[in-house]
Order: structure tokens, then sequence, then C-alpha cells
């Protein structure tokens, strides 16, 4: 097998024989003479008005290209120890996947329903604005990257082997031209359907799951996590507690508080989502291209710096919709999510301005180390009486948020929703507003065109991360009061997406195989 790199128009990459022919080229051979092409490797440039693919192709064998197949673990043996794990997000679905690996019997505990059934919670929150606390954008089986992206960027690449999550996500249904991408992307149509192969084969080698099952309180004994109690009021015990609650699981930082057990503020971002035309950022980024059916829909990233805060886009969808992300009665939260096809005519991104505890007016500012997650309580309900005491989203044209001033006039949006205008310039906190505009006014200057009366923005964004941390032993990976439990994920405050939750996931499941 050989391997070239090589830059391709965005009509080569799409059309193989183009692609072939641009191959054979390259080598100085006869296209008929070349065997299967597999990319292994791309990333669509865009910065100047040639745009390319800068691809790695490998030239062999049709077998040698086969597709990862579903992991088949042995069978746990029957008085295989048994780990509890709090949560079927990513964190924990990766946890129970190398608990497996070791012998050890995962049981997990699921506050949420299955994606089969939390799909039509889904559905009733956006049309009858109900909120289920247990069964919603949030919470249920898959976390809260199954029901907004599936996006699987991360930067955190030295914690563990990116490449091994990927192919588990592959080998269970995922494309895997994902394994390509330095933004790889699933999609929510199709994370779903891979959320639910991989309960199957976590059962089929005999884990356990227990949904609509919410953790109340840890079992303890003699300083030593041994499972946990249930709203119920009913027991699951095993020989040690992995915590992937996810970062919406207030009550389980109540819980930690109340006990007297070792919490931490954490710094985290709250902002906006702002949506344009998904045409508009094609233009801008495509150097005035529209739509053409060899560029997929374009996505920016950006961030700057406004004195002592950073201002950055989060979690951004081309060909996206946003949706109420709200985990409890008066609350109002967006996110955003995009299906494989990102067939939206939409774009939308977080917009998001760091915050500390020195931002925290002076009364707020205290040991407590929830003063953090009262602060964005306070702020998501601020939104939520905006709105007119509904999920209804407070939204603004970022031309009048820039003058500061309501909006008479709201545009169309791709909110799963309704939408109420609302002056967002005097609802925010006013550091989050300064950061706003001066950050959209940079990102104007390198994205011309951004600001624009066509560009709307849509409250609140404040679910980029935790802002609590239960810590943990850097060796052991245990909660230095608590022998025996591993916080883990986002909820504890160590990853911040999809991929960055499975590894850690990964590392504390290995970390316990290391104390049996």
């Amino acid at each position: 097998m050989k391997t070239i790199s090589i830059d391709l128009t965005p009509e080569e990459y799409c059309v193989p024989e183009l692609m072939r022919r641009a191959v054979a080229g390259r080598l100085g051979i006869g296209d008929d003479a070349l065997e299967t092409l597999h990319v292994t490797r791309r990333t669509l440039d865009c910065r100047r008005r040639n745009i390319l693919y800068h691809t790695e192709i490998a030239i062999g064998s049709p077998d040698e290209f086969a597709t990862p197949s579903s992991p088949r673990f042995p069978a746990v043996k029957a008085d295989a120890p048994r780990v509890v794990v709090v949560g079927a997000g990513p964190a924990g679905l990766f946890a129970a996947l190398t608990l497996l690996e070791h012998g050890i019997r995962p049981v997990i505990v699921e506050r949420g329903k299955p994606v089969e059934e939390r799909k039509h919670d889904i559905a009733r929150l956006t049309r009858e604005k109900t909120v289920d606390p247990d069964s919603n954008w949030c919470f249920g089986e898959g976390g809260a990257g199954t029901y907004s992206d599936g996006k699987l960027y991360t930067r955190s690449t030295k914690r563990g082997d990116v490449g091994a999550v990927l192919r588990t996500f592959v080998a269970h249904g995922a494309d895997p031209d994902i394994m390509l991408d330095a933004h790889a992307h699933i999609g929510t149509d199709r994370l779903s359907g891979i959320i639910a192969r991989m309960r199957h084969t976590i059962e089929e080698a005999g884990g356990e799951y227990h949904f609509g099952t919410r953790v109340t309180d840890l079992i303890v004994k003699d300083g030593h996590a041994r499972g946990v109690t249930d709203a119920a009021g009913d027991t699951i015990e095993g020989t040690a507690v992995i915590l992937a609650t996810g970062h919406s699981a207030r009550d389980i930082y109540q819980l930690f508080h109340r006990h007297g057990w070792l919490l931490e503020a954490k710094p985290f971002a709250l902002g906006v989502r702002v949506e344009h035309p998904q045409q508009l950022i094609n233009e801008i980024q495509y150097h005035g291209r529209g739509y053409t059916p060899y560029l997929p829909p374009a996505a920016y990233s950006l961030t700057t710096q406004v004195g002592t805060h950073g201002v950055f886009s989060f979690c951004m969808c081309p060909g996206g919709v946003i949706v109420p992300a709200a985990t409890a009665a008066g609350q109002q939260v967006v996110n955003g999510m995009s299906n494989s096809r990102r067939n939206s005519p939409y774009a939308n991104s977080g917009i998001a301005v760091t915050v500390g505890l020195d931002d925290l007016p002076p009364a707020a500012k205290s040991a407590n180390p929830l003063s953090l997650l009262a602060f964005q309580q306070e702020v998501e309900q601020r939104m939520f009486h905006a709105g007119g005491d509904a999920v209804n989203a407070p939204s603004q044209r970022l031309t009048d948020f820039l003058r500061r001033r309501s909006s008479s006039r709201l545009n169309k949006t791709g909110y799963m929703g309704d939408v109420t205008s609302a002056p967002l310039h005097e609802l925010l906190p006013p550091f989050i507003v300064d950061s706003l505009i001066q950050g959209f006014k940079d990102f104007d200057r390198r994205m011309r065109g951004f600001i624009t009366d066509e560009a709307s923005l849509l409250a609140v964004e404040s679910r980029t991360s935790s802002p609590v941390r239960i810590p943990r032993d850097k060796e052991t990976l245990q909660h230095p009061q608590l022998q025996g439990l591993y916080p883990c994920g986002e909820g504890a405050g160590y990853a911040g997406g999809i991929v960055s939750s499975a590894l850690d996931g990964i590392r504390c499941a290995e970390a316990v195989s290391l104390q049996r």
C-alpha cells in the first residue's frame, strides 16, 4: 500500500473519476493502472480564492480498507466485580466499554430514557413547551451530544487515543469519513442509532442498564464509595462508582455541597447563539461563491480577547437549527445542532464570553463553590422571564444589539420554538454585553459581512461547560475524600465535548481496573 499527499480542487475531490485522474497524473501513470483509492486525511483550505482539499490518499487493494467491525467482548463472568457508572453519555458509555475489556461488569445508571423514547420527550418540549427534568435535550441515553449535533472535534489528543474513539463510533454505524476530518461530525439523525447499538454491545457482554433512575445519594462505607441510592429509595451497589453525570446535573453538585464533600468553582463561558443565513456564511468563507455541490455548508471558528475576557465561537452548526436546551422549569437555554446532511438554510454558533469568580458582584463572591453555578442559574431565569415565562427564546437582531436598542422586527429563524423580541443588551450582564459587542466587531474584521441585519441573537447560551469541578487525585483519579469515586467527564469538569468525555471515561475505567 502506498500513500501520497496531494492537493485537489473540490470537484476533483468529489468526483471519483477526476480524483483518479489527478492521482495518476501525480504518479505519472495511467489511471487504469491504479488500485483502489482510499482517502485517509483531508482538510478543506478556504484561506485563498483557490479553494483546495489537502489530502492524504492510500493506494491499495480493497481488502486493505475494511471498516472496523463492532467489538465483541467475551461475556463477563457471573462473579465479575460490578462498577456503578452514573450517566450514559459519552464518558459513561466509553467507561463501560473499557470496564468490559477488563472483565468488569458495568452497571449504568441513567436518569433519562433510552434514545428511542427520549426523542418523544424532546418533541413534546418543542411542541408543548413542557420540560421533563429527567428527559430532555441534555438528559437521557447518549447525553447532551446525542441530540446536539455529534461533533467530534477535540484538542485533547494527549489524553488518549482519539482514533480508538472514532473507530468505536464507526464500528457501531458512523460514517467512516469521521476518521478523516479534524472537525468530524456525525449528525443527530444518525447518532441516536449509533448510541443504541453501543448499548446492545454493552448488554451482550453482560453490562446492565437502569434507565429512569435518578441518583439522589452515594452509598459510602468506611470512606469508600460503594454504590448509589435512587429517587425511589432503591440501592445499586458495586466496588466503585464512576460519576459521569454531565454538565447540567446540578442536583449532583447540590448533593456534594450538602454532604460537605469537596467541590470547586470552575470558570466557564456564557453568551448567545448567533444565527445567519447559511448562504451568507458560504459567500463569506468561499470568497463570494454561493452553493456548490462540491463544497460543504461553510463553517467558521473565531476567537478574540477583550480585556481580561476571551470571546469565542462555540459548537458552530452549519446548516443547523437552534434548540431549547433547558433541563428544568423556569430556565431558558439554547443550544445548536444539525443533522448529517446539514441542509437547514441557517448557520448558527454559540458566541460565548469567559466567566470567572472575578466577574461576580462583590456580594456574590465567596468561598461557596457553587457561586458561578448560581450566576449561571440567575441569567437563565432572567431569560425565562424575558421570554414570557415560557421556553421562548429572547431574540434581537445583531445590528440592534450593537446599537443597544430593541428590535422592532425579528428575522426568520431556525429555532425549534417561538422567539420573543427582547433587549439582550439590558438583560445580559454588562461585562458580557461589552465583550460581545467588541467581539462581534473583531469577528467582522476577519469575516466581512458577519455583522448584518440578517443576523439574529438568541439567548442564552449558558451550558458551554460546567461552572463546578469535582476534584480528583491526579494519579488515581479518585475524589480526595471518597475512595472508589471517580469524577468523570464534563460534569466533573474534566472534558469539553464528546471525544474528550469519551477519553476521560476510558481513563477513569482504566484507573478502576488498576485498583482491583
